[in-house]
């Protein structure tokens, strides 16, 4: 007599969700989170050092000048555009826009998403470099 200890489960890799590219935008999109929370604690370092005064901002921006800084600021940056491209893309999904008791349509509503941050960019951009 043969004893079993259960069902047979096939055994599933760990990179199973490369195969399909959905997956593989929707946990990129989901690992985004982690990278915008960096960027969420860098900004507030950067601030901090800004507030504490000259010597606190100079050892702040020598930090923030090593390699492994920079390249981790590239990642999030890349990261973070994934992460707005991907959610300006459910908004029109998301939101029910109406004008006049007319719907406005779902490429009206992303292409006001995508306009608005780059107003909103050149604002900051502005006021950063003048």
């Amino acid at each position: 007599m043969i004893e079993t200890t259960g069902p047979y489960h096939r055994p599933i890799s760990l990179f199973w969700w490369t195969r399909r590219r959905a997956y593989l935008v929707f946990v990129l999109r989901e690992l985004s989170s982690v990278f915008v929370a960096w960027f969420v604690v860098y900004l507030l370092m950067l601030v901090s050092a800004i507030s504490s005064g000259g010597d606190s901002y100079q050892r702040f921006q020598d930090w923030s000048g090593q390699v492994w800084v920079l390249a981790l600021n590239i990642v999030s940056f890349l990261f973070i555009l994934l992460h707005m491209v991907t959610w300006f893309g459910l908004a029109p999904k998301a939101m029910v826009v109406k004008l006049r008791a007319r719907r406005v349509p779902p490429r009206a509503v992303l292409a006001g998403h995508y306009a608005l941050c780059v107003l909103l960019s050149a604002i900051v951009a502005w006021l950063v470099l003048r």
